[in-house]
């Protein structure tokens, strides 16, 4: 295994000192909010780092007393020095895991956009089950799940819903999910018991502030209109629903629930997501060319996942990961094993990225 960088480990150890300082010398408001930031980001590693320069010399000392003479003390330090060991490569990998490059939208909060892909009501339904996976998830994980747009399917089920998913991490345990995920079961409607495949595409968008991204009021053009609606008392009878077209990229977006004013904000900050993915998502192709084992984040058209009912699988195709556990996964509680293993893949290519580099 590849070690540290040790002057590097030194330097975060400097910094988190001098904020520590910083922070006790009563600086105003706006600084201490930064300086807090930094210091609660620096926190986890830094605790690392010295629990690693401590087994370090815990190691040395053991090593010392092994080769004292003392027949012994020699046993117990030799039984130590194993133990040791090992939890310094446990330690190395945490380290090297938390010194990889963050990305920057991995903090932030997200939009989820659910479509039906091919397979007709059959692809709704699947997406109607895709949004309460995620759902379901987000629950588990204590985010808040807000629903933006949704339009239904003829035979439920959704034809396009988007939410926003806010948390701490959101972006960074869903950004995997975007692709093109199919499903092959039995259709309610097939009385032959035929197994169709259907498809949903899933797109997972980091909220992006003002400051993130900025939109020129001359580059968008907004028109109200009148929402449709699901019949009787449902339908919204005035002219309250947005749509926002970005005129130099030929991206619409809409929003139509009650409020015009909460419309307008919704499909604003669906606007500002889809621009800033489309920036990251050419910055992405650029750095493709020289990470082709990495986990790809981002490509739509991409078949990621499969979900055979009548097996009771569920495949991620891209790092051929198999688990028959689809109920569990389908309504979000076992999700989090695959989230999980695609962060790992993800966290060795670039490792192994790194050490080419060094």
């Amino acid at each position: 295994m590849a070690g540290l960088p040790n002057d590097k480990l030194d330097a975060l150890e400097r910094r988190f000192d001098s904020i520590e300082h910083a922070m006790s010398a009563s600086p105003d408001p706006d600084n201490y909010v930064r300086l807090s930031k930094e210091y609660s980001e620096l926190s986890p590693m830094v605790a690392k780092v010295r629990e690693y320069k401590v087994a370090l010399s815990d190691l040395a000392g053991a090593e010392e007393l092994y080769n004292s003479g003392d027949k012994e003390m020699a046993e117990l330090a030799y039984a130590e020095m194993s133990e040791l060991r090992e939890k310094i490569e446990t330690l190395v990998q945490d380290i090297r895991i938390m010194l990889l490059p963050k990305d920057a939208a991995d903090e932030k909060s997200a939009i989820l956009e659910v479509r039906a892909g091919t397979g007709g009501d059959e692809a709704a339904l699947f997406a109607g089950d895709l949004f309460r996976m995620y759902q379901r998830y987000a629950e588990n994980q204590g985010w808040r799940v807000t629903l933006m747009e949704a339009s239904e399917g003829d035979a439920g089920g959704y034809k396009e819903i988007i939410a926003n998913i806010s948390g701490a991490g959101v972006f960074a345990k869903l950004k995997y999910e975007s692709g093109v995920h199919r499903v092959q079961r039995v259709p309610d409607t097939e009385a032959s018991g035929r197994i169709h495949t259907s498809a949903a595409t899933v797109a997972v968008l980091p909220e992006v502030e003002d400051i993130d991204i900025e939109i020129r009021p001359e580059d968008i053009r907004i028109d109200t209109m009148r929402a449709s609606g699901a019949g009787g008392q449902h339908v919204n009878t005035t002219d309250s629903a947005v749509r926002i077209t970005h005129i130099p990229t030929g991206i619409v977006v809409t929003s139509a629930e009650k409020s015009q004013h909460q419309n307008r904000a919704n499909a604003m900050k669906v606007l500002r997501a889809r621009l800033f993915d489309e920036q990251q998502q050419k910055a992405s192709s650029e750095r493709a060319e020289s990470r082709k084992s990495q986990v790809g984040s981002g490509d739509r058209s991409e078949r990621i996942r499969t979900y055979n009912f009548p097996q009771g699988r569920v495949t991620d195709h891209r790092i051929n990961l198999t688990l028959y556990k689809l109920p569990q996964i389908i309504t979000g509680d076992a999700l989090d094993e695959i989230v999980e293993a695609l962060i790992t893949e993800n966290q060795a290519a670039q490792l192994a990225e790194m050490d080419q580099g060094s």
